[in-house]
């Protein structure tokens, strides 16, 4: 039988997908930009059908149908990552969290520490050999997708093919529902950035030299950095998510890769998060290679990179360095995500910028803490930890005593709180 056969056969709709869902059975979904939203939408609709059924996840983008007080004992979502769309109902105790850095994250699956009977993916229309391409989701779906008992695959007509390991055959797959509409879009860069984030990025862009490899987390100041990188040359790209702002570096001649010393004349990523724009722009383009999460994020092939900088955010970071940025205290918030990757990647790398960045203050709360609240995660750790920029400068912190960080610590944090940062130093006696 051909492939093409093999396809016709294959195809069913989004309804008759999800019947191979059986009550107990855990999912992966695949997430960020490439939620599959037909075949995810018919599973909800049969929700009250099922019971236990778990859905393994990362970030995604979209409805929250599916985490609603309705599917209570029916869909219960377990996620690696908590993105906006699933916060409150882990916070409320109907939807779970697993810690796990990104670079294992696929490991789970593929590790049968958590066995997939599913797999709900999002690609491509084949090519002429029958490959569909994972699209503007390659990292944390293809080992998934590939360890689970079956593949339920939405096929869509906007998916871009991108290159690299980003490639699945119509024959492993088993359900194929064929659509066509808008991927979901997220605009990382949000508009002209606060005069807070710009000040921030430009005492990051202080610290990227020339021949730099980069790795870009999610948010504003990483987004905003691209803005102050016009004036650099030959800048590459080790990342696991990039967005639109890197086009801009491409068609100025900055962003060249011609200096990285792994995957030269090549960026290398495991997601986009972006626009339209930016979909088009990685469509069959040559410049960019998808890889799964494993390899992307693994600090030891991240530190075969010369001049590697990474640049990550925090929710707050206390005197001594330690770094959280996946709870408000006891409020969990987000996940790990890749900075503990990166950051320990770069400090491995010859002449590597581990960055921590995050404005000074947050709703006239200083970022810059004596101490953690109660119950915070600890992402980067205080052994770890590099550089800490707000848009008060930069403290370099590594090698330093608990008594040097804390007083450059204080020094960029903002000037209304560093008096009270100074009598608790005093009283903990770090200074």
């Amino acid at each position: 039988m051909s492939w093409t056969e093999e396809y016709s056969e294959k195809v069913v709709s989004a309804s008759e997908a999800v019947q191979a869902i059986k009550s107990g059975d855990r999912i992966f979904l695949t997430g960020n930009c490439s939620v599959p939203r037909m075949i995810l939408g018919a599973l909800v609709d049969r929700g009250q059908e099922l019971e236990d059924v778990e859905i393994n996840q990362a970030l995604t983008v979209g409805s929250a149908d599916y985490v609603s007080p309705e599917m209570e004992g029916h869909l219960r979502v377990n996620t690696m990552f908590i993105s906006h769309n699933t916060r409150e109902a882990v916070q409320n105790g109907r939807a779970d969290f697993t810690p796990v850095l990104l670079s294992e994250f696929p490991l789970l699956f593929k590790e049968k520490h958590l066995p997939l009977n599913a797999a709900f993916v999002h690609l491509s229309p084949p090519d002429e050999h029958g490959f569909c391409s994972f699209g503007v989701e390659v990292g944390l779906s293809k080992s998934p997708a590939e360890s689970a008992e079956i593949i339920i695959a939405e096929v869509n007509e906007k998916m871009p093919r991108t290159l690299g390991d980003s490639f699945i055959h119509v024959n492993q797959l088993d359900y194929i529902v064929p659509v066509d509409y808008q991927l979901a879009e997220l605009n990382m860069g949000g508009g002209e950035p606060s005069e807070k984030v710009d000040k921030i990025a430009a005492f990051i862009a202080s610290l990227i030299p020339d021949g730099a490899t980069m790795q870009l987390g999610i948010g504003a100041i990483p987004d905003a950095v691209l803005n102050h990188l016009m004036d650099k040359k030959e800048l590459g790209i080790h990342t696991e998510l990039f967005s639109d702002g890197v086009i801009d570096l491409v068609e100025a001649g900055v962003l060249t890769n011609t200096q990285k010393t792994l995957h030269p004349g090549k960026i290398i990523a495991g997601f986009i998060l972006g626009t339209e724009r930016l979909y088009k722009w990685v469509h069959n383009n040559p410049l960019i290679e998808f890889h799964r999460t494993e390899y992307v994020n693994d600090p030891f092939v991240i530190s075969q990179n010369d001049r590697m900088v990474a640049i990550n955010s925090a929710i707050e970071v206390d005197l001594t360095g330690q770094v959280c940025a996946d709870s408000i205290g006891t409020r969990l918030y987000s996940g790990v995500g890749g900075q503990l990757d990166f950051i320990y990647g770069a400090s491995l790398s010859e002449g590597g910028v581990p960055i921590i960045a995050l404005p000074s203050t947050a709703k006239d709360h200083s970022r810059i803490v004596s101490t953690l609240k109660k119950g915070a995660g600890v992402v980067t750790t205080r052994n770890h930890v590099h550089y800490i920029v707000t848009e008060y400068g930069i403290a370099e912190l590594y090698g330093k005593t608990i008594r040097e960080r804390a007083q450059a610590l204080i020094k960029v944090a903002h000037p209304k709180f560093r008096d009270q940062l100074r009598r608790e130093a005093r009283e903990y006696h770090y200074i």
